[in-house]
């Protein structure tokens, strides 16, 4: 079952792809129509500063995997349009941060939080309109906090380009097929465009520090949309 849902993961990404649409690794979250991408990779805490902003009045699009369209004529911008639902975090993490939140007897690797009360609104009539993106640290050091920086242009393209390679970057557990070989030249060539130009157009900030630092950071940057 792994293995299909691999498969199909991948095959989505092209599908999204060939459309205009990037499959980020990123939690999207939202307030008052506004959406914020949290990007790291695996265990930088983009779930842990979700779950700090759910205490600000945000609430969570997608847990995992962010989809992001890119604008089209008359759009005001990118725009958040759908994601993954499931919300798992690790249960070490949470106990440290979030100790008041509960958890089950054996939570396991992973413990999914999707239907916990207060991180998810009303799915969203629509699109998102993007406001802001934050590759984020979570650092246990109470004065690592500083203000976002705003990456430089080369790295802000490496960051989305690793991001938009999530669905592809996966092993199969059986069998001797690369997922990437999947995505052909043309289609690599169109998403490193598509990249380029989020990168060009969609600033994206670093931020360090703990969870609830990090969301009292990411406040500062949610103004009017970007990418218009």
């Amino acid at each position: 079952m792994g293995d299909r849902r691999r498969l199909v993961n991948a095959h989505l990404h092209l599908l999204h792809l060939a459309g205009g649409t990037l499959a980020l690794h990123a939690v999207a979250v939202e307030r008052a129509g506004a959406a914020v991408l949290l990007l790291g990779g695996h265990g930088a805490g983009k779930t842990m500063t979700a779950l700090a902003l759910a205490g600000h009045g945000w609430r969570v699009l997608a847990g995992d995997v962010t989809l992001l369209d890119t604008p089209r004529p008359g759009s005001t911008g990118y725009e958040v349009v759908g994601g993954t639902s499931a919300f798992s975090v690790r249960p070490g993490a949470l106990r440290r941060w979030f100790p008041h939140l509960p958890l089950p007897a054996s939570p396991g690797d992973r413990v999914d939080l999707a239907g916990h009360p207060g991180l998810r609104g009303r799915a969203p009539g629509g699109p998102v309109p993007l406001t802001a993106a934050v590759a984020v640290d979570v650092d246990g050091d109470p004065r690592a906090r500083a203000a976002p920086e705003l990456l430089d242009a080369h790295t802000a393209v490496s960051v989305w380009w690793r991001a938009s390679s999530h669905l592809l970057d996966r092993v199969l557990d059986h069998g001797d097929l690369v997922l990437r070989t999947l995505e052909t030249e043309p289609l690599a060539n169109r998403r490193l465009l598509l990249v380029r130009a989020l990168a060009d157009r969609a600033p994206l900030h670093t931020a360090r520090g703990t969870p609830r630092q990090l969301a009292d950071q990411i406040e500062h940057l949610t103004h009017a949309p970007v990418g218009g």
